[in-house]
């Protein structure tokens, strides 16, 4: 029992590090440009990866690792936090936020199918329903907010957010072969890389970060964004009992933004956005329900989402 109150509170640590960074990347966006915003996060999130290895003291865990699992990891740095943080960047600076993060969201649909291609394993009939009503709930919102709320969106805003979710199911994938990795070490790996390969980019892109409010985002983003969450989402884990339930709760931080972002923002949040949004959960918790009953029949593992 105290394990699991442990886990508690460290999910709820993490759900409520996610509330906050829909509203941080619109308000670093304001001071910062979106390669500017992701360099200095990078930096932060690596530099705190940096501090808690140092901390469990596992830095002599580098030395078990082979160079081909290093340059797997010079390329899941390439994907996360470079590539992709620069596209779910530039697609919050096109969208509003409420718009942008339901979108990313969708990215656990988007694995099941990639997982179902690259495995070669065909999808039950019973999870389509699930895929089927959360793609709804991304068309209420991409399509549904113009033509019913009144809206007019950026169409590359909402391309670019599809692509996160996809980049974002990607590196999830590639980083499978790492799971025996100790999670905060495999990040900081990615990250250093990351970090690595976006320095190297400003000897031909431009940087000011002479602004102390985009500074200050861009740290706020690397903590609460890339680095806190993760690390006691990754402590819940190993605390809890009930895994599936310490996953399901992070499906409330999204709701949780919304409002954030219509406090600290001021944006007005479009009913589209609540059913779509509403829509989009309640598929992949539907599919992760499916997937449960059908592994608990099979008596063979769940896989996680």
């Amino acid at each position: 029992m105290k394990e699991n109150n442990k886990a508690l509170l460290f999910t709820a640590i993490a759900v409520a590090s996610w509330s906050t960074v829909a509203s941080a990347f619109k308000i670093g966006l304001r001071h910062y440009n979106y390669f500017e915003l992701i360099l200095v996060s990078a930096i932060t999130a690596t530099l705190i990866f940096a501090a808690v290895i140092t901390f469990q003291k596992k830095w002599h865990s580098l030395r078990r690792l082979t160079l081909k699992e290093l340059g797997g990891y010079a390329f899941t740095g390439l994907l996360n936090p470079a590539v992709y943080y620069l596209i779910l960047f530039k697609s919050y600076d096109l969208l509003p936020a409420q718009i942008a993060q339901p979108i990313n969201y969708f990215w656990p649909i988007l694995l099941a199918i990639l997982l179902a291609v690259i495995e070669k394993k065909p999808i039950s009939a019973f999870k389509y329903i699930g895929m089927i009503i959360s793609f709804g709930g991304v068309v209420l919102i991409s399509a549904g907010t113009e033509s019913i709320a009144g809206v007019q969106l950026s169409k590359p805003g909402i391309l670019l957010a599809f692509l996160s979710a996809f980049l974002w199911a990607s590196f999830w994938i590639v980083n499978r072969r790492n799971k025996n990795v100790d999670t905060v070490l495999g990040l900081f790996l990615s990250f250093i890389s990351g970090s690595l390969y976006l320095s190297l980019a400003t000897l031909f892109i431009p940087v000011n970060l002479g602004s102390l409010q985009g500074f200050l985002s861009g740290i706020y983003v690397g903590m609460f964004e890339m680095a806190v969450p993760f690390i006691f989402f990754g402590l819940a884990l190993q605390k809890t009992t009930n895994p599936a339930l310490t996953n399901q709760l992070c499906y409330l931080s999204p709701f949780i933004s919304l409002f954030i972002i219509h406090a600290v923002l001021g944006e007005t949040i479009y009913f589209t956005t609540y059913i779509g949004l509403f829509l989009i959960v309640f598929g992949i918790l539907l599919n992760e329900y499916l997937s449960q009953r059908r592994t608990r029949g099979c008596g063979c593992p769940a896989k996680h989402l």
